[in-house]
């Protein structure tokens, strides 16, 4: 039994804006979106507690302080770019200087806290380089280094993921052959990190040890669309979620 985590979620949310023309006449409609519910789901059933921040609180919300992030063990990003937590609205509609975001999660990473990073259209750099991690504090906290240009590689027939290091806790119970996905970013592994599953000829799952705490990369999503209904259904998602987590939070 693994002893029970506090977890940050931030990002999995967005909104859409729909233009409607009816002949002369155009209106719109909004509607907003959240992602992470099968992830949160399996977290809070190991016995987790997540706190989760949708990407526009986040903006504002997301710890400032190492002090803050400490009272996590570990702290998830998946679909949202780093714009967001560089560009607290304090600095960008008030020109107030405030705390580097992204250098904190690195510095929480080193002195003992864990990160784990979901791919996705705006995590790493996501769709048009658009999400902006290359090069920042954050990459270096993690066992991959980003490509500088969109890193997308969409799979619409599917990839089925290859487990190449079953002996690790996260592959744990999860031998077999997994359900397919339909796309992911690429990465590089660092040649002192850990890749756990690789999807073709890319890595997956990479983690490695960072100062005294833990980083991990799953490169594919946690939900909808690269993760289909079938890989969300899986009798593996569960465990594999929880896993990853609680190796990287220090609770596996």
């Amino acid at each position: 039994m693994t002893r029970s985590m506090r977890i940050l979620l931030a990002g999995e949310s967005w909104e859409t804006l729909s233009f409607h023309q009816k002949g002369f006449d155009v209106f719109t409609t909004t509607f907003y979106y959240e992602g992470g519910g099968p992830l949160r789901t399996a977290l809070e059933q190991a016995g987790h507690t997540v706190e989760y921040q949708p990407s526009h609180i986040a903006a504002t919300k997301f710890p400032t302080s190492l002090e803050q992030l400490r009272s996590f063990d570990l702290v998830m990003l998946s679909d949202i770019g780093a714009n967001t937590l560089l560009l607290h609205p304090d600095t960008f509609e008030r020109s107030r200087a405030m705390p580097n975001r992204l250098t904190l999660l690195r510095d929480y990473v080193a002195t003992g806290g864990g990160l784990l990073m979901v791919g996705g259209y705006m995590t790493f750099q996501g769709i048009d380089a658009k999400a902006r991690y290359a090069g920042s504090a954050v990459e270096a906290a993690l066992p991959i280094t980003m490509l500088s240009a969109d890193d997308r590689v969409e799979l619409p027939e599917g990839v089925v993921p290859d487990l190449v290091l079953p002996e690790h806790p996260i592959a744990a119970g999860l031998q077999g052959t997994w359900p397919h996905l339909l796309g992911y970013n690429r990465l590089i592994a660092r040649p002192e990190a850990s890749v756990i599953a690789m999807a073709g000829r890319d890595p997956l799952i990479v983690a490695w040890n960072y100062g005294a705490g833990r980083a991990l990369a799953f490169a594919s999503d946690c939900g909808p669309h690269w993760a289909p209904p079938e890989f969300l259904a899986w009798d593996g998602y569960a465990r594999l979620w929880s896993q990853m987590a609680e190796w990287t939070g220090g609770a596996l």
